[in-house]
């Protein structure tokens, strides 16, 4: 993920010039191809193939898109290299947003979803129970982040028998250093080990795996994602709900277009600025492509096929039927 900015500027020329030299940009009057970020994660990707689609089919521009870290990424759009990012989670990159915004680096178009959460979650039966497994409640009295230091032996870690282990982001996320810090303010290293996965499938397998078992498990999570959609989950959340880790509590999640993108394809950003969804429309298609073993892209075709009084309120009719014309 940790992509050098020379690396990145590079990678992303050679994407636009591949993209400019194809046969197929006849069909599309010579209009530069739109480039979304792809920060890693698979909603992002569900919601750039998604607009691809509307953007592709309905106002005749080629898209791609680019992967990189946050601050590449970032970069990116401010000196208009990348044209949109569909999922910016705004308090995660904090001065980085608010300042972009304020100097015009970039532009919000609009609040994709904001009923999501992310953090610290046990699966609930591990203070519930859940009578139809046989599973009794392993710490009934779990409820804040200051409970965990009474709690760390049935949160064992497997490597380690004299801490307990608590699954941590992934390394390179903005948020895996807002949440380590927290872990060291609440003096949680004295009961735990911070174990970072290698990537969010194996964050996600991590729990998937926990949860078929019935055994304790406690790490980060957040929604959308597959696994939330589909397991029980309780967040473990802050006694003060003004503390250290508030600023990764549930956030605005915001559509973002350069400067340049606004001048060259004014009817793009119109359409992205109707864009809101749901972390539950998140959600529902991050559990499709696992369950469906489905790409991305099948998962957009899937969303526009079963919401269309959604999707069609963000376009205009003439696209509306374009659209329908391509996934029909």
């Amino acid at each position: 993920m940790k992509m050098k900015l020379l690396q990145f500027s590079l990678l992303l020329t050679a994407i636009i010039l591949v993209g400019c030299s194809d046969d197929s940009s006849a069909s599309t009057e010579d209009k530069d191809p739109i480039i979304f970020a792809d920060n890693g994660w698979d909603s992002n990707r569900f919601y750039n193939e998604l607009a691809g689609i509307i953007i592709e089919n309905g106002y005749g521009y080629e898209t791609d898109q680019i992967s990189g870290s946050t601050p590449a990424l970032f970069t990116g759009i401010a000196e208009n290299e990348v044209d949109v990012h569909m999922e910016v989670w705004t308090q995660n990159v904090g001065d980085t947003y608010t300042e972009g915004i304020e100097n015009g680096d970039f532009n919000k178009l609009s609040l994709n979803f904001d009923d999501n959460h992310q953090g610290l979650y046990v699966p609930s039966y591990v203070i519930e129970g859940d009578p139809e497994r046989g599973i009794e409640p392993m710490a009934p009295d779990l409820e804040y982040i200051t409970d965990l230091p009474e709690y760390w032996e049935i949160f064992q870690d497997p490597e380690d028998n004299s801490k307990g282990r608590i699954i941590g982001s992934i390394s390179g996320w903005e948020v895996d250093e807002i949440l380590h810090d927290g872990f060291l303010h609440y003096g949680l290293d004295e009961y735990y080990n911070y174990f970072r996965p290698g990537s969010e499938a194996a964050l996600n397998v991590s729990l998937e795996t926990a949860y078929e078992n019935g055994e304790p498990w406690i790490g980060y999570n957040y929604e959308p994602n597959w696994v939330m959609g589909k397991f029980d989950m309780i967040p473990i959340m802050e006694e003060d709900e003004n503390g250290v880790l508030e600023s990764i509590g549930a956030q605005n999640i915001d559509i973002i277009a350069s400067s340049g993108l606004m001048e060259r394809a004014p009817e793009v950003t119109d359409f992205l600025s109707n864009v809101e969804t749901s972390s539950e429309i998140a959600n529902n298609a991050l559990i499709y492509i696992q369950e469906e073993e489905a790409t991305e892209y099948e998962a957009a075709v899937h969303f526009l096929k079963e919401n269309e009084d959604l999707w069609t309120q963000w376009v205009p009719e003439d696209v509306v039927e374009s659209i329908k014309e391509a996934i029909n």
